[in-house]
């Protein structure tokens, strides 16, 4: 079997990869340096955790499952302990990215990170359909970035996507580059800001009289048929008085330069400020 070294094994994500794991191809190792970590792998799933250097030990893959702001920290505490030809993986293109992992040119760095289970999908179970997070029922798509390393080690990189994240159904291959302008860029710096900016519109509406509930329902649904229309699940068009609100919406809510979020050296700065 590969073995697996998953660092941050006890964490809420490192459970969920744990999880995974645990029926996957791989050997899998956890390590985990809180108690409070170790106490919830071993009464969620019943894993032990290994210290460090027993799962470094001629291993083949490096997960870390550790928060953004402790990627350097971690990789370098490890570094000199990971075999030459090992692979090192990467949750999110933020770290990679900023250049926080040391130099090593005999050891590959890959990052894949989960799109998350889409709006429009068809799952047929209570449970898929309430798998809004993913790596549990619902399907959903991952990105996969190999930062460095032989090109015949992205298939690797991929299968352990696909294993920790899984159910996968589509698998993208991306740059790193191209991986952080999905987040944070696309997904964190304008579609959660925007998503924020919708709540508390919904909110103003409610202090201007209008019931929660009707609110919200009006809400959410619009988002639903609006959002089929726009992404092009379904085909259809708006009425002219919708286009008419567009047209004028747009300008009062967006600044001329908004797409500016998307250069290379915002993009940067945004990634330093989570770094």
């Amino acid at each position: 079997m590969t073995k697996l070294a998953l660092f941050g094994a006890g964490g809420k994500m490192g459970v969920r990869l744990s999880k995974n794991l645990a029926t996957s191809e791989f050997e899998t190792f956890h390590v985990e340096v809180s108690p409070q970590g170790r106490a919830r792998l071993k009464e969620e799933l019943g894993f032990d955790c290994h210290d460090p250097d027993v799962a470094l030990k001629d291993v083949d893959v490096v997960v870390l499952a550790v928060p953004d702001t402790a990627i350097k920290q971690v990789a370098a505490s490890i570094i000199d302990k990971v075999p030459s030809g090992a692979m090192i993986v990467c949750l999110d293109a933020a770290a990679p990215f900023a250049g926080h992992l040391p130099k090593r040119d005999d050891v590959t760095y890959f990052v894949s990170h989960p799109c998350h289970p889409p709006i429009y999908n068809d799952e047929e179970t209570m449970e898929g359909r309430k798998d809004y997070f993913g790596g549990v029922a619902a399907q959903q798509g991952i990105v996969n970035a190999l930062m460095q390393g032989p090109a015949s080690d992205y298939d690797l990189g991929e299968r352990v996507g696909k294993t920790i994240f899984a159910p996968v159904a589509r698998s993208h291959r991306v740059t790193v580059e191209q991986m952080a302008l999905l987040e944070p860029g696309l997904s964190e710096t304008v579609c959660a800001s925007l998503l924020d900016v919708m709540r508390e519109a919904m909110d103003e509406v409610v202090a201007r009289g209008v019931p929660k509930e009707a609110a919200r329902d009006f809400l959410l649904g619009h988002m639903n048929i609006l959002g089929a229309v726009i992404f092009k699940e379904i085909d259809g068009v708006f009425s002219d008085a919708c286009n008419k609100a567009i047209e004028f919406g747009k300008p009062v809510l967006m600044r001329d330069d908004w797409k500016r979020v998307f250069e290379p050296d915002e993009i940067a700065a945004s990634i330093e400020r989570i770094t």
